[in-house]
């Protein structure tokens, strides 16, 4: 995004408005002891000479690494199209579509965005998305809680670990209680949260659970990888209430955390609990076809501390880059990626012979392996032979030293699966 610098004259008039006589003057608040002794900037230099200084020191960046890593981040290939059409400026620029009148483009994408996450959850309805699956996690969790009247939480043993922690952050301070557990016992349970594929990579039929929580008048909220939906049970199929994800496979690089997407569907009878944003076609007036959110009670900017969430913005741009991520794959495409994913990880699985296999069932694109020796020796190992092998589990309290959890995208050819069985194999035996 460009920058234009304030000028000299807007500069004096900013300062004038502050009712300050210089820069100084106006910093003169900030302690003596807190403020910067020296910028130590080196003397300027030419465009041309500044160009080849940022463009060396840019360059020393580019290691390219064949990533194995997952544990719910993923290296898909995103198609050039997503970064053309979401980084055009109207889309670039939009914050938050409180004038329906002046906003109408963001709150079409809006709803676009929620049309195609409830086909793809195969739910009846979906928020405008919300910051990232950890979240989604929580605001399940609390939309259970104010459906069901109860304040217990169960944490199914498949729930990514990072988010469960995250789970009881958020509740730190309220009357909900956190649980582990995978299944509900007596009147007392709001849900259980579960997650498809598995943490671990396990895939399993949800159903029977989704009947147990109805059974003593629970509710049942499925956390899923978006891509396997182009092959596996929906949360839909399986009888969810609520399905939540994180959408970063969905047209988001990896950007070292973040900015991710949230991603959150629900039965329609459970719309009105639900946090975050709506967006809604209508007609004007004169009969045309508009949009504008809806249900706005639920927003902080209008209930305060009596609001369903403390949620005020959302993800917009990266839901905005999910769907057009989606609708570029369209139906068939969904299904290709998530069948390669799939079949590439089965081809890997046969070529690592040397390993023990932690997975019992089946799996879609992540499978956990214990390795001869610890997993720490062997990521340090592979790093330096361009491989990024996977995420220890021990590091997520899920496994012993020589567990490793080993994610296979759409992006991984049969060459580098290849050499990287038999750089593996190596660094085991080493």
């Amino acid at each position: 995004m460009n920058w234009t610098p304030a000028t000299l004259a807007e500069q004096r008039e900013m300062l004038s408005a502050a009712g300050a006589a210089s820069i100084d003057a106006f910093f003169e608040m900030i302690p003596e002891a807190l403020r910067l002794r020296q910028w130590d900037l080196p003397e300027g230099l030419s465009e041309f000479s500044l160009r080849r200084k940022l463009e060396a020191l840019a360059g020393k960046n580019t290691v390219e690494y064949v990533s194995f890593l997952g544990g719910g981040y993923y290296d898909h290939y995103i198609p050039a199209a997503v970064d053309a059409l979401a980084g055009r400026s109207e889309f670039y620029t939009a914050y938050t579509p409180y004038q329906p009148e002046s906003a109408q483009g963001t709150l079409q994408a809006i709803y676009e965005y929620q049309s195609v996450v409830s086909r793809l959850m195969d739910m009846e309805c979906a928020n405008a998305s919300l910051y990232d699956g950890g979240t989604a996690v929580f605001e399940a969790a609390s939309m259970a809680c104010r459906i069901t009247g109860r304040r217990k939480v169960l944490t199914h043993a498949s729930l990514h670990p990072v988010w469960r922690r995250m789970l009881e952050t958020h509740l730190a301070g309220s009357p909900i209680e956190v649980a582990d557990g995978d299944a509900p016992t007596g009147n007392d349970i709001a849900c259980v949260i579960a997650q498809n594929p598995a943490f671990t990579g396990d895939l399993r039929d949800l159903s029977s659970l989704a009947n147990a929580c109805h059974d003593c008048g629970a509710l049942l909220v499925v956390s899923v990888n978006p891509v396997s939906l182009g092959m596996v049970k929906t949360p839909g199929a399986m009888g969810a209430d609520i399905a939540i994800a994180e959408g970063q496979s969905l047209g988001l690089p990896l950007g070292f955390g973040g900015p991710y997407l949230g991603i959150l569907a629900a039965r329609k009878a459970y719309i009105r609990k639900m946090p975050g944003r709506i967006a809604a076609a209508t007609t004007d007036a004169a009969g045309r076809r508009g949009y504008v959110l809806t249900l706005q009670a639920r927003e902080q900017h209008i209930r305060r501390e009596k609001a369903l969430s403390n949620i005020c913005s959302n993800q917009a741009l990266c839901a905005l880059r999910a769907l057009i991520h989606l609708c570029l794959l369209g139906k068939t495409g969904l299904e290709a990626t998530a069948r390669a994913c799939f079949s590439k990880a089965e081809y890997l699985k046969s070529r690592l012979d040397f390993v023990e296999l932690l997975n019992e069932g089946p799996t879609f694109n992540e499978f956990a392996v214990r390795l001869p020796r610890e997993a720490d020796g062997v990521i340090a190992a592979l790093r330096g032979k361009g491989f990024l092998p996977g995420l220890p589990l021990a590091a997520m309290g899920r496994g012993g030293p020589n567990d490793l959890l080993i994610a296979v995208t759409e992006k991984r050819t049969r060459e580098e699966l290849d050499v990287f069985a038999e750089a593996l194999r190596e660094a085991c035996h080493d």
